[in-house]
């Protein structure tokens, strides 16, 4: 915990963090998961809870940058730290490029695994370019689907990642 935090008594902790550009000063009992902070108290529900193990990568979000799985992450442990959600990637009704490809690519079923995706596919592509099949499942790898076989996935991830995809954006943003 950063000097932010402070201790109410030995159940409870005050966290101070930054979700989606939004500050929140909460006071949770110490044992509280990330999953279970972001759904149910803020109601950011975008952060979908599967195994409860850290397996399916279902509850991942981007902590200070990093994926991370929320539902093996205390809450007490984002105190002085900057959190996104799904719910960060579109602007208002606009969808990033990420989500256009993958509902252009048929990347979606179901939707229950889609941000855990989405959010483990945002810190690689930040990290740099994904130009190839291998590379987009590489990135894919660490989640679990049970309905769409990857496919769609692997396209979106590589129409987006591309350099050449990137570069487009870069240029248009100016």
């Amino acid at each position: 915990m950063s000097d932010l935090a402070t201790t109410t008594d030995e159940q409870t902790v005050t966290v101070v963090t930054t979700v989606n550009d939004v500050k929140y000063v909460e006071t949770v009992e110490s044992r509280l998961s990330l999953a279970e902070l972001l759904r149910s108290r803020l109601r950011l529900t975008g952060t979908h809870l599967g195994c409860e193990q850290g397996v399916c990568g279902a509850c991942t979000v981007l902590v200070d940058g990093a994926a991370v799985r929320s539902c093996l992450m205390l809450a007490v442990q984002v105190d002085g730290r900057s959190v996104e959600t799904v719910e960060n990637l579109a602007s208002g009704d606009q969808l990033n490029p990420l989500q256009e490809a993958f509902s252009k690519h048929h990347a979606v079923q179901c939707g229950f695994c889609t941000s855990g995706f989405l959010m483990s596919a945002t810190a690689r592509l930040r990290e740099g370019p994904i130009n190839s099949d291998d590379e987009a499942r590489e990135c894919l790898s660490g989640n679990i689907c049970r309905c769409t076989g990857y496919a769609g996935m692997v396209r979106a991830l590589v129409e987006v990642g591309s350099e050449e995809a990137q570069s487009e954006r870069a240029l248009s943003d100016e």
